[in-house]
């Protein structure tokens, strides 16, 4: 048997082995811990009113609100696109005022009021919004459509209530809906087709009634 002291080791393997045994010794309580809560879930119960209508239901607490009405509500008409908040396709109303469901979880609005594209208007009855898109040909592929739509209502009723924007050249007075004014309160959401005239066009319209 060799003896010890004649043994001979590198500075560079005796580094190897100790980061070896350290991390043998850190992953494995980690891969313990992990292996013990796979396949568990906590879940909790949220009621939301969207649309007007009262739904119950027991949701994953990741679950973000996009998901919700998408998978669980069956409400496809809220898009996801970037599922990062800069595209501004998720846009709804929770308590009237626009916000990007993918960025806020589900179980955080237990009993507050949603609405989506769904619930502005219907086929028979438009919102002026929608048949305002639809005269000025602001949809085109449609995808971004309802985020637009979404946040455009939210848009003219935070300047109808005097909230400014950083275009708006008075904080003490109600905000004019100059084009640049609205660019700039529109300027979360994103149209890959580029139909920024139109969609303009089309708010201008509505917001010239309400003026």
């Amino acid at each position: 048997m060799e003896n010890p002291h004649d043994m001979k080791i590198s500075r560079r393997n005796l580094l190897k082995a100790g980061a070896a045994s350290a991390t043998a010794m850190g992953t494995a309580p980690l891969s313990a811990a992990r292996a013990a809560g796979a396949g568990q879930r906590e879940t909790a119960t949220v009621t939301f009113h969207v649309n007007g209508k009262a739904h119950e239901m027991a949701l994953d607490l990741r679950t973000t609100l996009l998901d919700a009405l998408r998978e669980h509500l069956r409400l496809t008409g809220t898009k996801k696109g970037c599922d990062h908040g800069q595209c501004g396709a998720c846009t709804v109303l929770l308590e009237g005022r626009r916000v990007n469901a993918c960025l806020t979880l589900a179980v955080m609005h237990d009993g507050q009021q949603i609405t989506t594209i769904e619930g502005l208007g219907t086929p028979g009855a438009l919102h002026p919004l929608q048949a305002a898109f639809v005269r000025h040909d602001g949809y085109q592929c449609g995808y971004c459509t309802p985020g637009q739509i979404c946040s455009a209502v939210g848009m003219l009723d935070e300047a109808a209530r005097g909230m400014p924007s950083h275009a708006t050249a008075s904080l003490s007075e109600r905000p004019l809906l100059t084009p640049e004014e609205i660019r700039e309160r529109m300027s979360g959401n994103i149209c890959r087709c580029g139909a920024y005239a139109n969609i303009l066009d089309a708010i201008e319209e509505v917001a010239e009634g309400k003026a």
